[in-house]
């Protein structure tokens, strides 16, 4: 197993934080973002917020998952954390995993199906349910988003529950 030097881990650890400040500042975007399209009554102002918050999920929330990810499991396995040997590293990894899910996948559909019932069909009274449950669905993603993100920051500063004992 390769090991880094001080300064390669220094480097290295700079991009990982660097790649997750990116997702959450754009998940603080979205959720700005999302709170406008609320509360507007301007549809161009609408669709500009999603079509915004899906261009987003397209670019800078794939490309801050990937380098998120990659540079932590290449921190994890050229340091002496290593991928499971700590329980806050496991509890970091089931948090990507949600972030994963909502961030890439789940913005980038929630966004696409709020663009398509303002484009396609207007928002009608046959689609305003629809469109309303996936406002709602954007909503509480967005909250998860934030809520795992900040909870990983958290588990890499605090450190918490300690080494996994040897079976």
């Amino acid at each position: 197993m390769k090991t880094l030097t001080m300064t390669q881990k220094k480097w290295l650890l700079s991009l990982h934080l660097l790649f997750a400040a990116i997702m959450l500042g754009t998940s603080v975007t979205f959720l700005i973002l999302s709170i406008t399209a609320a509360s507007t009554e301007d549809s161009g102002l609408l669709l500009a917020c999603y079509k915004a918050m899906h261009v987003l999920s397209a670019t800078s929330v794939r490309a801050s998952v990937i380098g998120t990810i990659v540079t932590g499991v290449l921190l994890s396995l050229w340091t002496h954390w290593g991928l499971v040997k700590y329980y806050w590293i496991i509890a970091k990894e089931v948090l990507s995993a949600i972030a994963i899910l909502l961030g890439p996948i789940g913005m980038y559909m929630w966004t696409l199906r709020g663009i398509s019932y303002l484009t396609d069909t207007g928002v009608g009274a046959a689609d305003q349910g629809a469109y309303v449950v996936n406002t709602i669905s954007l909503f509480i993603g967005i909250g998860l988003q934030i809520a795992s993100l900040v909870a990983m920051f958290l588990l890499s500063v605090f450190k918490p529950w300690g080494k996994r004992r040897k079976g």
